[in-house]
């Protein structure tokens, strides 16, 4: 575990050059961004022994592997104890997730789907999906979703919550509605669905914690 803390460390060292403010000047910039702030959340369960990184990211041991090479050639594999990872299994409602990502992903593209893949899993944890992705904010995950899902972030007219929208559009797609009050404006859980999503970044914890090691 020793060695998947230096790649945590590597990661957020990462993340720390980028800096909080800077836009994605260009797409691959943005999804190197994403996947080393990912890939830094992984480490992190990793070394607590809440997940192998195939777990934490939904990805096959293939599709890590590719991930690495591509974006971070530098890192060494061994760090991600992927040989010793099983493949990630899904139950009903990430596949469902997953399936929902996939059709709205750019054609041809596979990072998108990749993206698709991590989203999903990801959003099985239970804070606000771009905390859950390592995010800065949840800007960035706006720009993630309107760069590899530009259908699907465009119907979010209202900026609700991703999670619930999310789950709004499956529940769409099933012929029924996931709330019975006949607006959003007239329902009594309006903050829960469209309140501001406040929070400590993962990456800021982790960053906090290495200054002080």
């Amino acid at each position: 575990m020793a060695q998947a803390r230096r790649m945590a460390r590597t990661f957020a060292h990462f993340h720390s050059c980028l800096g909080t403010d800077r836009p994605a000047r260009i797409k691959l910039e943005l999804d190197r961004h994403v996947l080393a702030c990912v890939l830094s959340c992984a480490l992190e369960e990793l070394e607590a022994g809440e997940a192998t990184v195939t777990e934490a990211t939904g990805l096959m041991r293939a599709e890590l592997h590719q991930v690495l090479a591509e974006s971070f050639p530098a890192a060494p594999v061994d760090g991600f104890a992927l040989e010793e990872a099983a493949e990630p299994e899904l139950d009903a409602e990430e596949d469902l997730l997953r399936e929902l990502l996939l059709s709205h992903a750019l054609p041809g593209d596979p990072t998108s789907a990749r993206f698709a893949k991590i989203i999903a899993r990801r959003a099985m944890r239970k804070h606000h999906l771009w905390q859950d992705l390592g995010l800065f904010d949840r800007t960035e995950l706006n720009r993630l979703l309107a760069t590899h899902f530009p259908a699907l972030a465009a119907g979010n007219t209202h900026n609700m919550k991703w999670k619930k929208y999310f789950y709004r559009k499956l529940c769409e797609a099933e012929g029924f509605s996931l709330c019975a009050a006949p607006s959003c404006h007239e329902c009594n859980d309006f903050q829960s669905c469209f309140g501001p999503e406040e929070g400590e970044s993962r990456l800021a914890r982790i960053n906090n914690r290495i200054a002080f090691d």
